[in-house]
């Protein structure tokens, strides 16, 4: 019976930590997201020594940035987070496309943070994987921690294999993240608050065919005052 009654007080627990990391993570609208977003890229590129290497960032397919996400855990760790993403295009970057995060772990963990999340998706293949309703870091897509600072751009084990490269920026320490299991998926309600119904990532990221409302464009003004609307050849 104490068995049955600790682990029914622990999945309580649990579920309440879910709920309460979706909550969190849940309280922005899409043109706050975007913001948001462009708030923290400026804030972890205004560091060259500790930022994404420019010859790195520039060329990547599409930039995705998840400001703040939510993690918790009591045995179950939770991950929740929304983020936007923008892809380069033959007139600039694109309007952004919204989306959403998930993962979780299982082990001895208790406690909660908030991260900043930045995907570089390197490729062409890397960068299909946005066309799909959800995908799957490290699953349908491959995933690698990304260098940081000026030297790690002399590295060419980055433009080897990876699909899409992650970083994470925790307490101020920005940092290559090894981020996989982790879900992701296009938020649609976001998408029709800003664009309407029928709005597609393949219509705004790939046709470039959807223009985005002036005040939905923060993060991807931001993402041209780093790096042009041109991936530069791998």
């Amino acid at each position: 019976m104490k068995i049955q009654l600790v682990k029914n007080i622990t999945l309580a627990l649990c579920l309440t930590l879910i709920a309460g990391v979706a909550a969190l993570a849940r309280d922005k609208g899409p043109v706050e997201e975007s913001a948001k977003a462009a708030e923290a890229f400026r804030e972890i590129m205004a560091a060259p020594d500790k930022a994404i290497p420019q010859e790195v960032l520039d060329a990547a397919e599409c930039i995705a940035v998840f400001p703040g996400a939510k993690k918790g855990a009591f045995v179950i760790g939770v991950q929740k987070g929304e983020g936007v993403v923008s892809c380069r295009t033959g007139s600039g970057w694109s309007a952004p496309v919204f989306l959403d995060m998930a993962g979780g772990s299982f082990g001895p963990q208790i406690g909660g943070q908030s991260t900043d999340y930045v995907l570089l998706f390197m490729n062409r293949k890397g960068a299909d994987n946005l066309l799909k309703n959800k995908f799957e870091l490290g699953g349908e897509a491959s995933v690698a921690a990304g260098p940081v600072g000026r030297t790690a751009a002399a590295s060419t084990d980055w433009k080897l294999n990876a699909e899409i490269l992650s970083y994470s920026r925790s307490k101020g320490l920005f940092a290559g993240a090894a981020l996989k299991g982790v879900k992701i998926s296009v938020d649609d309600s976001d998408m029709h608050k800003i664009y309407g119904n029928g709005a597609t990532a393949q219509g705004l990221l790939r046709d470039n065919k959807v223009e985005a409302p002036p005040e939905a464009r923060a993060f991807p003004n931001t993402l041209e005052q780093f790096s042009a609307a041109q991936a530069v050849n791998k």
